[in-house]
């Protein structure tokens, strides 16, 4: 599979100034769902943000305070509660003396139909879910959070996640795993709703941004057009998986099999998984019913 980002290899654990005010911190768990890691983000000089401390790895832990050396930290901010972007944030903010800002636990922030979806657990789901993690100071959509020389304002963005926030920096947005440089999101029910993710995406459209700070992968300097992009792709998956229906009812799994021809053998479970978001929102919107219940193996027909 060819390199999406060949030039972004940044050596994780060094902080790394990509704008005045503006460092990050790669860490050190390199994946097919997390690119070269997990970014961590100082914003400020002298009183600072962190934005998405990280898995729980020594190594990063002892990055960031290296990097923070003894300026203050006023705050820890969490975009949403995977275990990639989650888990240190505690131990960082005790050691610091700064609250965790996010917007809910890992419950919160979905929609009516995938707070049913999680309590019948038909849909499976919960990969990866920091399921521990509780912030010290809850963020609603628009709340803005203040240190000495910047201010962060919070966007309630659900999609990739029910509780997942994104952070305007002036024009700057960190936007945690919702739009990425070098691969679309996943969206995994009942944690990820494709409904919600195009409402960000289109929410994020209104607005416009010099650059795009994503969770993983380079920075995004042209977020209209990668935001273009992404709506489009969708409308795309979303054509395929109505026309494959055409052929007769059919699971997520068989339907991403056919779909995703590109895609690593690997990767399959999550094509899986994106394209059941699919079947959920075609089903919210009338144009599919499943055979039976409603669930990740169950067959989909066209309605």
């Amino acid at each position: 599979m060819q390199d999406p980002q060949p030039d972004f290899r940044p050596e994780p654990g060094v902080a790394e100034w990509l704008a005045p005010g503006l460092r990050r911190v790669l860490a050190p768990n390199p994946s097919p769902m997390t690119f070269r890691g997990t970014n961590t983000y100082l914003v400020g000089d002298g009183d600072l943000a962190i934005i998405d401390p990280g898995p729980a790895d020594n190594d990063h832990f002892n990055a960031i305070l290296q990097a923070i050396g003894s300026e203050r930290v006023s705050a820890v901010l969490v975009t949403h509660s995977h275990v990639d972007h989650s888990p240190l944030a505690r131990s960082l903010a005790k050691q610091v003396d700064a609250p965790v800002y996010a917007f809910s636990d890992a419950s919160g922030g979905r929609s009516a139909v995938m707070q049913e979806l999680a309590a019948t657990g038909v849909v499976g789901g919960g990969e990866g879910v920091d399921a521990e993690f509780h912030p010290d100071i809850t963020l609603a959509d628009g709340d803005t959070v203040r240190g000495d020389g910047w201010s962060l304002r919070a966007l309630h963005t659900p999609g990739h996640f029910g509780n997942h926030l994104s952070f305007a920096w002036e024009d700057a947005l960190f936007c945690g795993d919702l739009v990425m440089g070098w691969a679309s999101s996943l969206v995994s029910p009942p944690d990820g709703d494709l409904t919600d993710f195009m409402a960000s995406c289109g929410r994020l459209q209104s607005e416009r941004w010099s650059v795009l700070h994503a969770g993983h992968g380079a920075p995004i300097l042209d977020p209209a057009g990668r935001l273009d992009w992404l709506i489009s792709h969708r409308l795309a998956r979303e054509a395929a998986v109505l026309e494959a229906l055409h052929s007769g009812p059919s699971t997520a799994a068989a339907l991403s099999a056919r779909i995703y021809t590109d895609t690593p053998a690997a990767l399959l479970p999550a094509a899986a998984r994106n394209v059941l978001a699919h079947l959920i929102d075609l089903y919210v919107k009338n144009q599919v019913t499943p055979i039976g219940q409603l669930g990740a193996e169950a067959q989909f027909a066209l309605t």
